[in-house]
């Protein structure tokens, strides 16, 4: 048996829709600026040929459903609804064709944000670590396996804090779609099981204070939610 000065960290993992076996996390990366229009109203151009990425570590998760505190360090706490992509299968140097089948479900995740740190590391040219990877930063659904819901490639995505919807698109608007987005990371990775992609968030992002209630939603897909103390 094993000594550790401390005690490890149990496992982190994710609800299965149906099941009653859960999904461990081993990484959560994020694509940015993947919808035209939040590129737009963030003041920076899409590049269509070179997708890229920022990641969470996997104790930021929270389910849907949670109640979390307002974040230290910032006055500017956004949300971002997003389509999450949760691999069953090792891939690398994989091909558009075979993306799919190496998916094993999607979830409605929410991409919380510390802006202002953002917006200030992104001005120094600094990486966005403070600004994205934090406590309770990433809010996940329970997974659906793509055996249930197919491979959205279609249907709103759509977000409402307070009951007023924020956020509307189709997943049609992805820039770069689940299966260019996994040709393209697993040149860099060898994605499997336990690898959790969050697909970038369309326009229409904004604060959220201590009282407030995110509520989302993606055709085929859990709904989530999330209330702010």
């Amino acid at each position: 048996m094993t000594d550790y000065l401390f005690s490890p960290e149990p496992v982190i993992s994710v609800p299965v829709q149906g099941q009653e076996a859960r999904y461990p996390i081993k990484r959560i990366f994020c694509v940015g600026r993947n919808y035209a229009a939040h590129a737009t109203e963030m003041g920076v151009e899409v590049d269509k040929e070179e997708p890229f990425y920022f990641t969470k570590t996997p104790n930021t998760y929270v389910p849907s459903g949670a109640e979390v505190a307002y974040p230290c360090g910032t006055e500017n706490y956004h949300y971002e609804m997003e389509l999450a992509i949760a691999i069953g299968e090792d891939a690398f140097e994989i091909t558009q064709e075979e993306a799919h089948s190496k998916v094993f479900g999607y979830a409605s995740s929410l991409d919380m944000t510390r802006r202002d740190l953002q917006l200030n590391a992104r001005a120094k040219s600094r990486p966005w670590d403070l600004g994205k990877d934090f406590e309770e930063s990433a809010v996940i659904s329970e997974i659906v396996p793509a055996t249930e819901c197919g491979h959205p490639t279609t249907g709103t995505i759509q977000l409402a804090v307070n009951g007023e919807t924020k956020q509307k698109a189709d997943l049609s608007e992805l820039i770069n779609n689940v299966a260019e987005i996994l040709e393209h990371l697993s040149k860099f990775y060898h994605l499997g099981p336990g690898d959790i992609i969050m697909t970038g968030t369309p326009a229409g992002v904004g604060a959220v204070v201590s009282g407030d209630k995110i509520t989302g939603s993606i055709d085929g897909v859990n709904d989530i939610s999330l209330t702010i103390k």
